[in-house]
């Protein structure tokens, strides 16, 4: 004699469908170029980074500062070559130690942030 299995009740299916949606995700940075803590005998024209999760380009921000706080980039961020990273064209850079600091709103809106530094070799 077989079992069958007695209906979920929909309000019990609801909660578990809604408890194994996706879990609030969030951008973190995966890696960077220059890559951070990167020591560089030529300095980059671009600063890109990539996260975890796609991010909104509109709603994302890459500043990069030389060691007294001047920013160095060009201002305006671009997608990237994929939908999880963007990037920021830079003047051109003296040697010495730049800071980025970098904002990103993934797709499903969510908020994170961080920086690194990369040197500039003489």
């Amino acid at each position: 004699m077989a079992l069958i299995p007695s209906p979920i009740p929909f309000g019990v299916f609801l909660a578990a469908l809604l408890l194994a949606g996706p879990v609030c995700a969030h951008a973190f940075m995966g890696r960077a170029s220059p890559p951070a803590g990167a020591e560089l005998r030529t300095a980059p024209a671009t600063v890109t980074i990539d996260f975890t999760e796609p991010v909104e380009p509109h709603f994302s921000t890459i500043a990069v500062r030389d060691a007294a706080g001047k920013r160095v980039d060009k201002g305006a961020v671009h997608p990237g070559a994929r939908p999880s990273s963007i990037a920021v064209d830079l003047l051109p850079l003296a040697p010495g130690v730049y800071t980025v600091v970098w904002r990103a709103a993934s797709v499903d809106t969510h908020r994170t942030e961080g920086t690194f530094t990369f040197t500039v070799l003489p």
